[in-house]
């Protein structure tokens, strides 16, 4: 039966949300209260260039984030760079995973762990080796580092924690070691491809934002930007979104947003929303006519003096030669002593690792980019908030109840699993 809906929120969730609901036949208004959509996946023109919010990746496991971009017309192939999962640094020292069966490919990679002894890759393997026979599962109360407690220190430093930092952007001492686990089972064990990093080639706009607002408009759904939605009320069997009626309504807003607009209508829910911790991600990008990176992606030795976890080369990935984008995940210590502090650290940083090269003492930073609440922290038993809010009031957002970390596929995944609740 076709309803009439309304989507609270242009993110990727928000997105996913209206293109499922469209295509299932309901009439759908999608509310933003931004000029544009994308959320904290979007693009910005400065000086005449386009900057994403942050750097983006994907990974080949993220099977409902490709879906999605298909159905709106948006060509993964053309727009991802796929590269098998790699983590190398500055020196050499990492690996790179081969073809051939995920599991098998991820062992030999690490078996030829470049800069580590045969003792630290065989307790590597080992250790992976045990994580497997428990089927990727753990106490639910475990950190990342007690879970890895027995590996040598390189190891943690040098694989676990940037997987770990960039998977869930939560450091390694608090994140929740079984959402981490789920996330290296589902890379490991997806099909043919899974682990691949797939790094986008476009800007986060390109990626899926126009096309997908595109797509919606052609298909009858109706998208309003500049909108902020100030109140959602149950009317009987009706939802009233400020002064319009709906049969039902997703909240793909912020965690916040959707806290204040369910207040009424459920105070529990709201209270659970609102009580989630989030991390910043700051992203900066670097220039130098000359500057060019030894991959498309390139690990960095974070510590107390050097904030940025990885870098990635747009001339390699969107064709800006001698832009560098490096990413501060969990970067809450970093911005309490300010931007100017961070960037001065990120350059001191840059010149270190990569001393050989005569641009790396030369860059200059062109954009700076922070989201203070970009992803949930990701904890041991952590109680995120369920879908269904009450009847016919539904919630969408990564922070939702889910497999996943606050990734694109959680958002996505939590976006179509709202538009399928409409009808139930």
């Amino acid at each position: 039966m076709s309803r009439r809906v309304a989507v609270v929120g242009a993110g990727w969730a928000g997105l996913a949300a209206t293109v499922r609901a469209t295509q299932a036949g309901h009439a759908v208004t999608l509310f933003e209260m931004a000029g544009a959509a994308g959320g904290r996946a979007r693009s910005f023109e400065h000086d005449g260039q386009v900057f994403d919010c942050g750097q983006h990746i994907l990974i080949g496991a993220y099977s409902r984030s490709l879906d999605l971009m298909r159905t709106v017309d948006a060509d993964p192939e053309a727009c991802l760079l796929r590269l098998p999962l790699t983590l190398r640094y500055p020196d050499g020292r990492g690996m790179s995973m081969g073809k051939g069966p995920q599991a098998l490919a991820l062992g030999c990679a690490i078996a030829a762990f470049a800069g580590w002894s045969w003792r630290e890759r065989a307790a590597v393997l080992w250790q992976a080796a045990r994580w497997a026979a428990m089927r990727f599962r753990c106490d639910e109360r475990l950190t990342v580092d007690q879970l890895c407690i027995g590996l040598p220190v390189k190891t943690r430093r040098m694989f676990i924690e940037p997987l770990c930092v960039a998977a869930l952007n939560t450091p390694a001492s608090q994140a929740s070691a079984s959402v981490f686990l789920r996330v290296l089972h589902d890379a490991m064990f997806s099909g043919s491809g899974s682990s691949d990093l797939l790094l986008p080639r476009r800007p986060l706009d390109a990626l899926l934002v126009q096309p997908a607002t595109q797509w919606l408009r052609s298909h009858g759904a109706d998208v309003e930007h500049d909108h902020r939605v100030m109140s959602v009320e149950r009317d009987g069997d009706i939802w009233r979104v400020d002064d319009r009626q709906f049969d039902a309504v997703i909240l793909a807003c912020s965690a916040l947003e959707a806290s204040r607009l369910a207040s009424i209508v459920s105070p529990a829910w709201a209270e659970q929303a609102e009580q989630l911790r989030f991390e910043p991600i700051v992203t900066i990008y670097l220039h130098h006519a000359q500057a060019r990176l030894p991959g498309a992606m390139i690990a960095l030795a974070a510590g107390p003096q050097a904030p940025a976890q990885f870098v990635f080369d747009h001339g390699q990935l969107h064709g800006h030669e001698g832009l560098l984008a490096c990413v501060v995940s969990g970067a809450g210590q970093w911005l309490e002593g300010g931007m100017d502090a961070l960037c001065a650290a990120l350059l001191a940083q840059m010149a270190a690792a990569f001393s050989d090269a005569a641009w790396s003492s030369k860059l200059s930073v062109v954009f700076r980019a922070a989201e203070k609440r970009a992803t949930f922290s990701c904890t041991p038993q952590l109680q995120r908030p369920d879908s269904l809010i009450v009847h016919g009031l539904l919630a969408a957002g990564d922070y939702t109840a889910g497999p996943y970390p606050a990734t694109l596929e959680g958002a996505v995944l939590s976006g179509e699993r709202a538009a399928g609740l409409i009808a139930a």
